[in-house]
């Protein structure tokens, strides 16, 4: 047991590395993931002997499939979102959103939580928090009450958010169906889904009291975005769920939102915000109105249209693909690229196609692109780090050791912390994908080894992550200096973390409970 210890310890130094330089150093994320890379190179050429060459072809591959599909749907994705800021439509869905009512609880769940979700779907990348917590900011509600409700809200999305990167991305590592992962997942989060719009309400109306007439409107949001994430993880897969799940749930809040209004029902004056939509707005046509939304309109429907719910558009493009094998030491380690029906490309598309429909000029497009690349130019290193260190601890024997150790020293109560690694992942890199692509194999492993439903275990590192970004504190620093609460992180991690901790227990209980019974 000793040996396998330290083993454990030794495989584990990687993960140990960035826990330190991100929380205890506060080193940037792209030289924390670099310096993880080595860590894990050298760990793995000291305790399992992994040659020089093999260890190079397993980072590689770990580039190539950062590169395509994951920063290529990062880099979409974003430059969607940066052109419509750019173009001014962006201001337009904010005056819309705005528009329905006075009420900060009605307003938090449709901007906070609905307007949010669809963020969290199509960007990712605290776009989810810092966008919803300004404008609730801006409408009158305290900056920290804003950045709180954003962060609760933002955490369950996560798993499919980006175009569903996390998921597509931890089946594919895995080698779960994508699909059969994407509705477990999807069963997992079901209560926290529900539990999330109840939350923002309570919070935003400093108590339950708050939630005296506004239950309805709150279970009418959370339950269609679950049961919208069930259906769409079941029927399409990874990449729509958040999309789909935040545009039903937006649709069916504001249509609730306007029967309340119109029914006459009184908002209690200390519900009510002084700060509204600015008198002097520009008066829009319902041509300037759909205008705005047409590159999210877009993206919507081409992915769903080469989805495999349409398999005579889906098939064909699908077959435009190479596979190659990288990684030296297996012949049959292949990687699989699909040139054009992946999210990346059809998002670029979409939005360039969005663009001209707003009227933006091509060499202005350019040039929002070219700030996108800068922009997210960390993120892209250190997610071609975070990888490639995955994969040098999956080929090693790494991940089979830490597995091994957790299985050993935990027998079947494995589930209870499987969550909780998930969580971890998340709130050391602020990311779901590098979470999935850190943990993902343990959960397998540690689910071929104690005999439990493999899809159910490996979707439980998902599930955890919902808890950790809650937590994360690139994620607090991003709702803070969109709100002008810079140095406040402290603060808002205090308040936030009962919360997540209150998710990550009864996350662990789930998990465990559902490992006994599948």
């Amino acid at each position: 047991m000793l040996e396998l210890f330290g083993m454990f310890v030794l495989a584990l130094a990687p993960i140990i590395w960035l826990v330190i330089a991100l929380c205890g150093l506060h080193m940037e994320a792209y030289l924390a993931s670099l310096g993880a890379l080595v860590v894990a190179a050298v760990c793995a050429a000291l305790g399992w002997a992994m040659t020089p060459v093999n260890m190079a072809t397993a980072a590689l591959e770990g580039f190539a499939m950062a590169l395509w599909p994951i920063v290529i749907v990062i880099i979409a994705a974003v430059f969607t979102y940066n052109l419509t800021v750019h173009t001014g439509a962006m201001e337009t869905i904010k005056r819309m959103l705005c528009s329905v009512s006075a009420d900060r609880r009605v307003l938090t769940l449709l901007i906070g939580w609905c307007f949010g979700g669809f963020l969290e779907g199509m960007a990712g990348f605290g776009t989810a928090v810092a966008i919803p917590a300004s404008m609730l900011m801006a409408l009158g509600i305290s900056p920290v009450t804003a950045i709180l409700a954003c962060l609760i809200a933002n955490g369950v999305p996560t798993m499919f958010g980006s175009i569903g990167i996390p998921t597509t991305t931890l089946a594919s590592i895995t080698g779960i169906d994508v699909v059969q992962l994407s509705t477990v997942q999807a069963i997992q989060v079901f209560p926290f889904v529900i539990a999330c719009p109840i939350l923002m309400v309570a919070l935003v109306g400093h108590g339950r009291e708050a939630l005296k007439g506004m239950l309805p409107i709150a279970l009418v949001s959370g339950v269609s975005f679950a049961a919208c994430l069930l259906l769409a993880g079941h029927f399409i897969g990874g990449e729509l769920p958040d999309v789909v799940a935040s545009v039903v749930s937006l649709v069916l809040t504001f249509a609730y939102a306007l029967r309340m209004h119109k029914s006459g029902v009184e908002v209690p004056e200390k519900y009510r915000l002084v700060a509204g939509a600015s008198d002097d707005a520009p008066d829009e046509s319902v041509a300037d109105k759909l205008r705005a939304w047409a590159p999210f309109a877009l993206i919507f429907v081409v992915l769903l249209a080469t989805s495999k719910l349409v398999p005579f558009v889906n098939g064909p493009l699908s077959a435009i693909k190479s596979t190659v094998n990288i990684y030296a030491g297996d012949p049959t380690a292949t990687l699989t690229f699909s040139w054009v029906n992946t999210p990346g490309v059809l998002i670029f598309v979409c939005g360039i196609v969005g663009g001209l429909i707003q009227h933006c000029p091509p060499h202005e497009m350019l040039g929002v692109l070219g700030a996108t690349v800068k922009q997210m130019s960390k993120t892209i290193v250190t997610m071609l780090g975070v990888l490639a260190c995955a994969k040098i601890m999956g080929y090693s024997g790494m991940i089979a050791s830490i597995s091994a150790f957790f299985v050993a020293a935990l027998g079947g109560f494995y589930p209870l912390v499987a969550p909780l690694l998930g969580a971890l992942g998340t709130f050391v890199t602020g990311s779901g994908t590098s979470s999935e692509v850190l943990f993902g194999n343990v959960q397998l492993h540690a689910a071929q080894s104690i005999g439990v439903n493999e899809t159910w275990l490996v979707a439980s590192n998902s599930l955890g992550v919902s808890a950790g970004k809650m937590l994360s504190p690139q994620n607090i620093a991003i709702g803070c200096a969109a709100c002008g609460l810079v140095g406040k992180d402290g603060e808002i991690l205090g308040k936030i973390a009962k919360y997540a901790f209150a998710f990550a227990v009864v996350m662990a209980v789930i998990v465990y409970a559902g490992s006994l019974v599948l």
